[in-house]
């Protein structure tokens, strides 16, 4: 793990405190812009189940998995923020998994440049999973100094990876070391990172052994509370009553962003179905899902009506009834 103090940041935000109805007032924005850098995890499912299948499932350490490369791809988004005072701000949520694939992605976008520049403040990495993370080196490649907020519940390996380890077991390098601010969140935490946005750390137990999973939280002005996750393996029932019961204008749930966790490989299940449903008991007027919810989930939400955003379907994704590579949504 990093040992260098120069890699240790106390401040990760300010922490919210709640009202006497245990509510937390994490102030408002004006609006929240999403460009889906690429939720493309991987290529080909098939592949990536036998990979699976070989590790001997699930439950094994993604660090000692034979993942095959020219499979991976990676989840990554820009997210950019206009203040009610008129400042904008914006950062980096993942850095995915492949890093040519990566790179091609973030020139695509203008994103390589916008490191370079050093116009995104910081990598918030919503959880350690290989689509979401092996990649980080596609970001300090641009800005080695940028800072990185992590849940505090990533393994020794997550830190070694972003001081400029290398896995071989699982082909996850790092040539370039991390050298600037690291934040990490504790679980159960409400960190205002700015007014009208909040991070928190969900401790949950997550497949190939990963801890936890941190996720977002913005107070649009005017329009009501916008969820922003990489996964949602807390599940979209946790995600949004902690919304609800834990936040200030958490009845008004506006927006929805990110993979859903609803069937992510193969078709709609049972449990998946059920799942589906139960998310228009909260009413969000926009629903842009992508990544981790399968398309048969998507197309059970706009059977149901749900206000599901389109997409171009280019740049590698795989249907135009989700936000895809390359695709963008103001909230």
């Amino acid at each position: 793990m990093y040992t260098n103090a120069t890699h240790r940041q106390e401040d990760g935000g300010k922490i919210m405190q709640p009202d006497r109805e245990g509510k937390a007032d994490i102030g408002c924005c004006k609006s929240v812009a999403i460009t889906c850098i690429s939720e493309t995890g991987w290529l080909d499912e098939n592949v990536w189940l036998k990979n699976v299948e070989r590790a001997g499932g699930r439950e094994v350490s993604q660090w000692s998995v034979d993942w095959d490369e020219t499979n991976s791809a990676g989840y990554s988004s820009l997210i950019e923020i206009e203040g009610t005072d008129g400042a904008r701000r914006r950062f980096l949520l993942d850095s995915g998994w492949n890093n040519d694939y990566m790179d091609a992605a973030f020139e695509r976008e203008g994103v390589d440049e916008m490191l370079k520049k050093r116009e995104i403040e910081f990598l918030y990495v919503t959880h350690e999973h290989f689509d979401h993370y092996f990649g980080v080196a596609s970001t300090l490649k641009y800005d080695p100094d940028i800072t990185v907020m992590v849940p505090n519940t990533l393994h020794d390996e997550g830190y070694r990876l972003l001081a400029g380890g290398e896995f071989p077991a699982c082909h996850a390098r790092n040539p370039v070391p991390h050298r600037g601010k690291l934040i990490r969140h504790d679980p159960d935490v409400i960190y205002q990172l700015y007014p009208g946005c909040a991070s928190v750390t969900f401790s949950i137990d997550i497949p190939f052994r990963v801890q936890g999973e941190q996720s977002l939280f913005f107070n649009v002005e005017d329009k009501g509370i916008v969820c922003v996750t990489g996964c949602c393996h807390q599940n979209i029932t946790a995600f949004a009553d902690f919304a609800r019961d834990r936040i200030q204008g958490g009845e008004n749930l506006y927006g929805l962003y990110g993979g859903l966790h609803i069937a992510p490989v193969g078709a709609l299940d049972a449990a998946g179905e059920k799942t589906v449903m139960n998310l228009g008991k909260y009413g969000f007027k926009k629903i842009a899902c992508n990544h981790c919810t399968g398309v048969g989930a998507v197309k059970k939400m706009v059977g149901l009506g749900y206000p599901v955003a389109g997409g171009s379907a280019r740049n590698g994704s795989l249907s135009d009834l989700y936000l895809g590579n390359g695709d963008r949504i103001v909230f």
